[in-house]
């Protein structure tokens, strides 16, 4: 479900101190029924183990495909488009004992880890288009559980960014979005079946 703004920027999470030049761009929540303030490593390994961003909708998978194709044809994703390069890491303003929390970065996926905590973890990439961030925090909701909240955060590169990020909106909130939720709501059901659950 997509969510104002608000209930990113207006909590108190870690991102805000090392990016405060990113714009919040969608907030999406996840139901995760039953989920407890410390079920947050237990979410994250359930994502990991559906096959994270890896596994996508057909849908989902085509956009990707599309996206990939035409990133190559018009030079989006060279390496001197990204981080180091292009743009300076969001990484590298942060302390060291922040950064050690970072997972590896799963195979696949596109985003570098950026740390992790008890309550949340954020991820960076960079392109030709945009410079991006994708956050996860544990929320408590008002009946009491806690839910997956995912954040996106940008600095398109100029004009042509800006106009890229507008034109993917509707695929972001009518396919991207909806088929991540199905995937990662499923993931939680699903969690008993995680070696040690």
């Amino acid at each position: 479900m997509r969510l104002p703004v608000g209930e990113h920027t207006g909590r108190p999470w870690r991102i805000h101190e090392y990016a405060p030049d990113f714009t919040t761009l969608d907030v999406w929540s996840f139901r995760t029924p039953g989920a407890g303030p410390d079920d947050f490593p237990v979410m994250l390994a359930a994502m990991q183990a559906d096959g994270g961003f890896a596994r996508q909708s057909p849908a989902t998978r085509f956009l990707f495909a599309v996206r990939w194709r035409l990133g190559a044809l018009l030079g989006w994703d060279k390496p001197q488009a990204g981080l180091g390069t292009r743009v300076r890491p969001v990484r590298e303003r942060m302390p060291e004992e922040l950064t050690s929390t970072a997972p590896p970065a799963p195979d696949g996926g596109p985003f570098t880890p950026l740390y992790q905590l008890h309550d949340e973890s954020a991820g960076e990439l960079a392109n030709s288009t945009v410079h991006g961030i994708m956050h996860l925090g544990w929320v408590r909701t008002p009946g009491g559980d806690h839910e997956l909240r995912m954040a996106v955060l940008v600095k398109p590169n100029g004009r042509s960014g800006r106009l890229y990020m507008a034109l993917i909106a509707p695929f972001r909130h009518l396919i991207v979005y909806p088929s991540l939720t199905r995937r990662w709501e499923s993931a939680w059901r699903n969690r008993a079946r995680l070696p040690g659950q």
